[in-house]
């Protein structure tokens, strides 16, 4: 195993420079150095796929990371196509597809790794996710059903906040504190054993962006590799600092992407006459969605001109001159 190439990083940018820069930290820093320097018999390349970024990206990354394997794309790409790209290129025997706005804690990688040596039979391994706060960010759950769909982020759902349907899809009653087999991880820290891309293909390109982790991991199951989560893999993810640029593209993006795992997975799940009930649902949701962001930049929008009418009104001055009744801080 000292002779081989263990562990490929790959890593997805788009105008996120400064995270991209405090994730690569991350990995080549103390924590993780002994992997990434190839110490103890373990190797790991890191690769960059860069879709174009405007904000500097790609000099930072010659500048500051050159032991980093960049590649750049012309144009935008897509996040599927350019990690399919960056697997392409890569060595290792475990693939990492990492998102560019994370921070990997110390001996993070080593426990992806490790877990992925004592479970031979797992395809995918996920890491455990925090947000930027500390809290446990939910990284495991179970594939979507239609009542997930109809009562997940919707008026149903609003309406009826403890339904079964939501808390089964999201997991409510999972600890996040133990190794074990769950349906779907995040594809912000995913682990994948390359004979997995072997036996299934890469990931599917129909995906632009958004479910392509869903998709990977209900290919994992059906080809007979399991899913699992991986407690010890701690790492903090700051959630869409790259889709939260171009937010209502993004959220279309998302429920196009819905959409399209729904036809070609559950087609032969539900019958015909419940398909149109579905991708009513995901319109309704997508409509919700959008209004929400439309009435938020409208409260913004509103409270900007007020707070710009009342900066342009005159100050009063009282100087020794005015009535004393104007100098009362009384009725």
């Amino acid at each position: 195993m000292s002779d081989a190439l263990l562990l490929s990083v790959v890593i997805v940018s788009w105008n996120v420079r400064e995270d991209l820069k405090e994730c690569l930290q991350s990995l080549l820093g103390t924590g993780n150095l002994g992997l990434v320097t190839g110490e103890q018999g373990l190797s790991v390349e890191v690769i960059v796929v860069d879709n174009a970024s405007t904000d500097g990206t790609v000099e930072m990354v010659r500048r500051e990371f050159p032991q980093v394997r960049l590649i750049v794309n012309s144009e935008n790409l897509g996040y599927t196509k350019a990690n399919n790209i960056g697997i392409k290129q890569s060595r290792g025997k475990y693939i990492l597809l990492l998102n560019p706005d994370t921070i990997v804690k110390a001996d993070a990688l080593r426990a992806l790794v490790d877990c992925a040596e004592a479970h031979p039979d797992a395809g995918i391994i996920g890491a455990k996710l925090l947000n930027p706060d500390g809290s446990i960010q939910p990284s495991a759950r179970s594939f979507p059903d239609m009542g997930a769909g109809l009562f997940r982020n919707t008026f149903l759902g609003r309406l009826f906040p403890n339904n079964p349907f939501v808390r089964r899809y999201l997991m409510t009653n999972f600890g996040y504190d133990e190794v074990r087999e769950v349906d779907w991880v995040s594809g912000a820290a995913m682990l994948v054993r390359r004979e997995l891309f072997e036996r299934i293909g890469l990931l599917d390109e129909r995906f632009w962006a958004y479910c392509e982790d869903v998709d990977l991991c209900w290919r994992a199951w059906q080809s007979g590799f399991k899913v699992l989560f991986c407690p010890n893999a701690v790492t903090v993810h700051k959630i869409g600092r790259s889709s939260d640029q171009r937010l209502v593209p993004s959220l279309i993006q998302h429920h196009k992407s819905m959409w399209l795992f729904y036809l070609k997975n559950y087609r032969k799940r539900y019958p015909l006459i419940l398909l149109p009930l579905i991708g009513l649902g995901i319109l309704v949701r997508l409509s919700g969605a959008l209004l929400r962001v439309l009435f938020h930049r409208l409260r913004i929008c509103c409270l900007q001109k007020l707070s710009t009418f009342f900066q342009r009104q005159p100050t009063l001055t009282i100087t020794e001159d005015d009535p004393s009744e104007s100098r009362t801080n009384g009725l």
